[in-house]
């Protein structure tokens, strides 16, 4: 059974042990990846040993924040930590060793399993990247423009830009806090919101052409097909942040994106939801989990059939009256 820390108390298991390796979950986004680079940072900003574990689903858009923080080939870790990961489901594919020997696990899912020896957990924290800016002024007080970088990169992408409903007036301060303490926010913000490559254009087009409207237009679903990926040459970088489309259309509480993954037979579903509407509560029909408003599970069968089944969950969570 898990160990359940308050920041406070993990900040002090952190100081009183060392030789750290850090995991960040499958597919990894902004949040994991920012945390990971940040608590390494911190951590060796106290006199402590931390590695980040390559992560072979990795993209060029986030690599670039962990880059310095790689463990080498043959790296012996004394307590392996990982980040913003609810589930032994979501490790990274090259992560399976650890299973059963991750001694802090720090997250913000309240669909967190607590499958780690010690959790630190905070679901009213928009990011994962709130809890470990705390815990990093918790060491000394203050953190260093590398760390402040990093935990800018995890609030920014968790909240898509201080835009989603998730973000907080917390949400707001670490970020402010985190350019006062050197984070180039302006740079960033074009890297990661600003700037798309053309094969992004190309898979928005046919992504927002597709839609498909159900419960008079209070559900919206976009497919995302392998031969889509191909025509417009996308990669997982050009496909970041897409399940965000759908909920952008007026009037929609749901918002589905499904994706084949290695096989017609293997798809990602990606829910946001307005708040009138638990994105949570119809991913744990499937086995999945997320937030309130945003969450994921997936599917082994055809995106067809997987539509069909998650229409008629979908009976249940869509009020008449909204």
């Amino acid at each position: 059974m898990s160990t359940m820390l308050s920041i406070a108390e993990t900040a002090e298991w952190l100081k009183k042990h060392d030789e750290y390796l850090i995991l960040t979950h499958r597919r990894p986004d902004g949040d994991t990846v920012g945390c990971a680079g940040a608590l390494a940072q911190g951590l060796r900003d106290i006199g402590k040993n931390a590695f980040v574990l390559p992560n072979p689903e990795i993209t060029p858009r986030y690599a670039v924040f962990i880059e310095d923080y790689l463990a080498p080939d043959g790296y012996s870790a004394e307590h392996v930590i990982i980040v913003d990961t609810a589930s032994t489901s979501l490790f990274p594919k090259n992560g399976d060793e650890y299973l059963d020997s991750v001694s802090l696990c720090i997250d913000h899912h309240p669909s967190n399993t607590f499958y780690a020896q010690n959790t630190c957990l905070d679901s009213s924290m928009a990011s994962c990247g709130e809890i470990v800016f705390e815990l990093l002024m918790a060491f000394s007080g203050k953190i260093c423009a590398k760390s402040a970088k990093c935990i800018y990169v995890a609030v920014s992408t968790d909240t898509g830009c201080f835009s989603f409903a998730n973000t907080t007036s917390n949400t707001l301060r670490v970020a402010s806090l985190a350019v006062a303490a050197g984070a180039p926010h302006v740079k960033l913000n074009r890297r990661l919101f600003r700037t798309k490559s053309r094969a992004r254009i190309k898979i928005e087009g046919m992504i927002n052409a597709g839609l498909e409207f159900y419960f008079d237009g209070k559900v919206a679903i976009s497919l995302i097909t392998s031969e889509m990926m191909e025509t417009a040459g996308a990669d997982e970088d050009d496909v970041d942040d897409v399940a965000s489309i759908p909920g952008s259309v007026c009037g929609v509480l749901v918002g589905v994106t499904m994706r084949e993954l290695t096989s017609p037979q293997d798809c990602k579903v990606s829910l946001r939801t307005s708040p009138v509407v638990n994105a949570n509560a119809i991913a744990a029909k499937f086995g999945g989990g997320g937030h309130a408003m945003a969450a994921g599970f997936s599917l082994d069968k055809p995106m067809s059939e997987g539509k069909l089944v998650l229409l008629e969950v979908l009976k249940e969570f869509i009020p008449a009256d909204a």
